[in-house]
């Protein structure tokens, strides 16, 4: 396996390096920060209902929608970003995504106990301190033939940028925001008190991966990587893909007599749900849904929502539907069940 030590790179290349590589087919492990902040948003997210454009555009933040489910982060040069990438057939790798988690949490987890932060794995996918603060949030995907894992030691945190670039109902619930992210997200600097140097935090975590992944071979970018990262670019950058699946209408909606548009939300332990739905008499006609769960494999999406068109508003047969579209698939969702999108569904309003 291949180790690109990266350092600093151009924000859009701290992402665009591991969407490249796994479309490549190369297993590696990338360390990268990128050198401007940035707001990252998960594959099944929507944009216009998660982000404060507005604000972003003003501040001139960038957005960045990622092939890896999630929620939405602030992301700058003060997290060091890790991204393991390998073929779905490595042995070495488990199969379940939720295993993945945890069996490439080790890593960091004995990395920030070099320096003396005591830290252990959460269920579905954090690495939180014993007093129970998040210092890391992990990803994984499928891209292409590859699997995907990604993470961050994060050094210290913007929570004042972070909290300003996500969209909240109100200036109140702003403030609320704030407060219970101070208080249940951690960095290495709040629990020590100060930084240690950014060179010895990368020499540790190397060391830590070599010892799960084996021998890794150091590299460095190649014109054919990066004239990968430049064409891909141009498909990230495309509001067709960034701006994917934002509704046209704001709210429930009664279009006429037995057909309205109903929204739908519902937080599962893998994360937030979110449903537009078209309804007649009682019948799902359309549905688009969207969240910062973790779904595997990703297109499989596509099938969950075309397996619950014409499925009768009625709980039973939602989760019958659902589970099918589980047993026929093989997908996961790490903390979401079918129960789970059926109280998304039955949310709408």
């Amino acid at each position: 396996m291949y180790l690109f030590d990266l350092g600093e790179l151009p924000w859009e290349q701290s992402m665009l390096i591991f969407h490249a590589l796994a479309r490549m087919g190369v297993e590696a492990l990338n360390i990268v920060w990128p050198d401007k902040p940035f707001i990252s948003i998960g594959y099944f997210q929507d944009a216009g209902l998660e982000v404060d454009l507005d604000y972003c555009r003003r501040e001139g933040l960038p957005v960045f929608r990622r092939e890896v489910g999630g929620g939405t982060v602030y992301l700058d040069r003060n997290q060091i970003f890790y991204h393991v990438i390998w073929n779905r057939d490595n042995p070495r790798f488990p199969k379940k995504i939720s295993e993945v988690y945890q069996y490439l949490s080790v890593p960091p987890i004995e990395t920030y106990g070099e320096f003396g932060i005591k830290t252990e794995f959460r269920e579905v996918n954090d690495i939180i301190t014993r007093e129970g603060r998040k210092i890391a949030g992990l990803g994984g995907s499928d891209i292409g033939e590859s699997m995907v894992f990604v993470g961050s030691v994060i050094l210290d945190f913007d929570y004042d940028k972070m909290t300003k670039a996500i969209k909240v109902p109100d200036e109140k619930f702003r403030d609320k925001v704030f407060k219970t992210m101070k208080e249940n997200v951690t960095t290495m600097k709040r629990e020590l008190g100060i930084l240690p140097p950014r060179r010895e935090i990368v020499r540790v975590l190397k060391e830590k991966f070599e010892k799960v992944l084996g021998r890794l071979e150091p590299v460095e970018l190649d014109e054919e990587i990066v004239r990968k990262m430049t064409e891909l670019a141009r498909w990230f950058n495309s509001p067709e893909f960034l701006y994917k699946k934002t509704p046209k209408i704001p709210r429930g909606v009664k279009i006429k007599e037995g057909i309205e548009i109903l929204y739908g939300m519902y937080k599962a332990k893998g994360g937030l749900i979110r449903t537009a739905q078209e309804v007649e008499r009682k019948t799902l006609k359309d549905i688009v849904i969207t969240g910062d769960f973790t779904l595997y494999p990703k297109e499989s999406l596509a099938v969950l929502e075309e397996g619950l068109k014409d499925t009768e508003k009625e709980r039973t047969k939602l989760i019958t539907r659902i589970e099918e579209f589980y047993e026929k698939t093989g997908a996961e969702t790490p903390g979401v069940e079918p129960e789970d999108i059926t109280k998304a569904i039955e949310s709408g309003t």
